[in-house]
Order: structure tokens, then C-alpha cells, then sequence
């Protein structure tokens, strides 16, 4: 049994659903994301309520999926997503290129630039070792902030490189304290 695809998902005011075939675009206040809806999982509304029901019990991994994916949908378009970068190392800085370009200072001989997808805002903070990135896509939102890591990944000895904010670290111990 799908515990996660039976909950029900609740719209908010100003949000708008619509099924086309096999393709479900939520629409909100802050702009509109399209999912793909599995054969076998129909949509069924009630009061605002959303529930998810599937045709056989062999679908009950695509029910559940189906299910988080409509519901980070809906909060996308009302809240939006948020992730959160730290930079650390001396020297390292990020800042903003025009409007749509990030551009990366990670200690290495040339400066990194980030080319930012459509749906995807970037906040920079005044001392450049803090970003911020927005959007309403879920997936779009954390594989951008993954592939910023992913430019200079914390180091294990020295502690230096991109990380999460509240990412903790374990350091790792040099040659000499291996004694």
C-alpha cells in the first residue's frame, strides 16, 4: 500500500489545475510547472482536494511518486523553493554576471561561469559567500544548487569549497595526525 499516495493535496486560493492526456500543468500565482501524469493514476477532486487513485496494485511506487511530485506542483507555484549555498575558503566569492550568469572564484586558475536555466533566480549576499537559489520547480531548483556544489566540493582536510548551508562536515585528519 502507498501510504504517501493516498494522502489527500489540498489547492490553495489562486491555484489551478488542468489535465491534458497524460500531462498535468499546475498553475499559480507565481507561474505554471508541468508534470507528467502515469497511465493507470487518475485525478479526482472533491471540496479543493486533490486525491490520487491507481487502477491496480502493481502501480503503487508510481501512485506515491505521482502523488509528492503534484503536491511539490502546487507548493511551487504558491511558495516556491528555496536552497541555500555557503561558500568557504579564502578568496572564494561568487557574483553576478548581467542578470542570468554566475560567475565563480573556487581558487582555481580562471573564474567559473554558471549560466542560470529559465525558472531559476539567484540571490548573491553583499559579502559573496552566500547564495541563494529560487525557483518553482523542485527538481530544477536542487539539481542547479547540485551543480553549483559540484564546481569545488567541500574538501574533507581543509573544510574549503561550496556546501549546503547547515551541511556539517566531518574533517578528516592530515598525514601527521595519523600517528
Amino acid at each position: 500500500m502507498s501510504r504517501i499516495g493516498k494522502q489527500p493535496i489540498t489547492i490553495p486560493a489562486g491555484v489551478k489545475y488542468a489535465v491534458e492526456g497524460n500531462s498535468i500543468k499546475v498553475t499559480g500565482p507565481k507561474g505554471a510547472v508541468n508534470s507528467v501524469l502515469p497511465d493507470g493514476i487518475k485525478i479526482s477532486e472533491k471540496d479543493g482536494i486533490l486525491t490520487l487513485e491507481r487502477q491496480s496494485e502493481s502501480l503503487s511506487a508510481l501512485h506515491g511518486l505521482t502523488r509528492a511530485l503534484l503536491a511539490n506542483n502546487v507548493q511551487g507555484v504558491t511558495a516556491g523553493w528555496v536552497k541555500e549555498l555557503d561558500i568557504v575558503g579564502i578568496g572564494f566569492r561568487a557574483e553576478m554576471k548581467g542578470k542570468r550568469t554566475v560567475v565563480f572564484t573556487l581558487g582555481y586558475s580562471h573564474p567559473i561561469e554558471f549560466p542560470l536555466p529559465t525558472g531559476i533566480d539567484v540571490e548573491i549576499d553583499p559579502k559573496q559567500l552566500h547564495l541563494t537559489v529560487k525557483g518553482i520547480d523542485r527538481q530544477k531548483v536542487g539539481q542547479v544548487a547540485a551543480d553549483m556544489r559540484s564546481l569545488r566540493k567541500p574538501d574533507p582536510y581543509k573544510n574549503k569549497g561550496v556546501r549546503y548551508t547547515g551541511e556539517r562536515l566531518k574533517k578528516k585528519v592530515g598525514k601527521t595526525g595519523a600517528k
